[in-house]
């Protein structure tokens, strides 16, 4: 890579990393987002809202970005907004971990909470309310508006370029859903492409994206909570199939892959590489699964990583982590690789 000028000239060409591989050579591959700028994929879908609108003239020189985050949007905002010069302001709730509020205010984004402290229920509705109502009543703001930015979902389409380069296809593309830009954007992109992938799109047991009752959840920055209303960046006609991962597997799975491989995932990529490695061999032979992971699991070392708050919650099951390193030394694929070496 040559010398480069500014953090967002090192947005992508994420590695690839095969976790698991099965007797008949599915293979589930991680592409692993975390190495962006900001450990996060949402980084690149904010670099493209703000290019998009400053193409539309929707922002102009020193104005105000607002936007309802969670975290890694408001982060890759957060550096976005300081190479261009402008004003950004992140409307949170205390459900958001809490290192990414502090590394937001680092970056001198302006934290505006929609809870008092202590209330830490996820408020993403309540976020959304306020952040419009914020840009409205300033000339010079502009309310990114995720969840209904078509631009969110092009900042992806990076990635289907980037997976191409490195396999030959992608089969099944599985990977959580929260504001839908990072999945859907990624499969438009692979049938842009001439590889048209099946996509399965995993939320959290609470989430109403693909029905079902609405309860509260932990999993952080996926799945529409209830309340919430789904954007246009969900895009269901991309959608092959649906399901549901509980926090407990979610977590389960990202603290079993630390644990064996030292590898850190996020809880929300716990969720679908748990649906994935559960539903590997149901694939065809040979297929290629590629889960797109959105973040790192080092931002959550005060919560899905530490005992005593998942035990606080109730979402601490050995019996599930001994299940999700049992499925990891099943599909090893140095394992597999020594296996076929023995014949």
């Amino acid at each position: 890579m040559p010398v480069v000028t500014r953090v967002t000239d090192l947005i992508g060409r994420t590695p690839l990393f095969e976790l698991a591989t099965t007797a008949t050579g599915t293979r589930l591959l991680l592409k692993l987002e975390q190495f962006n700028p900001t450990g996060a994929a949402k980084i690149r879908m904010a670099r493209e809202m703000v290019l998009d609108a400053e193409r539309r003239g929707l922002l102009s020189s020193g104005g105000h970005i607002i936007e309802s985050t969670s975290g890694n949007t408001g982060l890759g905002l957060a550096v976005v907004a300081a190479e261009r010069g402008y004003r950004f302001t992140a409307v949170v709730d205390h459900h958001a971990c809490k290192d990414k509020l502090r590394a937001m205010r680092a970056m001198g984004a302006e934290l505006v909470f929609v809870a008092d402290e202590g209330d830490d229920n996820l408020a993403t509705s309540a976020r959304e309310d306020l952040a419009e109502s914020m840009a409205a009543a300033q000339a010079d703001a502009y309310f990114t508006e995720q969840h209904n930015n078509d631009a969110n979902a092009v900042g992806y389409y990076a990635v289907a370029d980037e997976l191409l380069e490195d396999v030959d296809r992608v089969d099944i593309l599985l990977s959580a859903v929260g504001t839908g830009g990072s999945l859907f954007g990624t499969a438009t992109r692979l049938r842009q492409l001439g590889c048209p992938p099946h996509v399965i799109g995993v939320e959290p047991v609470g989430s109403i994206a693909f029905g079902g009752p609405g309860g509260p959840y932990w999993q952080s920055g996926t799945g529409t909570p209830p309340g919430a209303t789904i954007g246009t960046a969900v895009d269901y006609s991309l959608l092959d199939e649906g399901v549901k991962v509980s926090d407990v597997a979610a977590f389960a799975t990202a603290r079993a892959v630390a644990a064996k491989l030292g590898l850190m995932l996020g809880g929300s990529a716990g969720g679908s590489v748990y649906a994935g490695l559960t539903r590997l061999e149901e694939f065809p032979a040979g297929s290629t699964v590629v889960t797109i992971v959105c973040d790192g699991g080092e931002k959550y070392l005060d919560t899905v990583f530490d005992d005593d708050w998942m035990s606080d919650r109730d979402l601490l099951d050995g019996d599930t982590e001994r299940e999700v390193l049992g499925l990891l030394d099943r599909y090893s694929p140095a394992r597999r690789k020594q296996l076929v070496e023995a014949r």
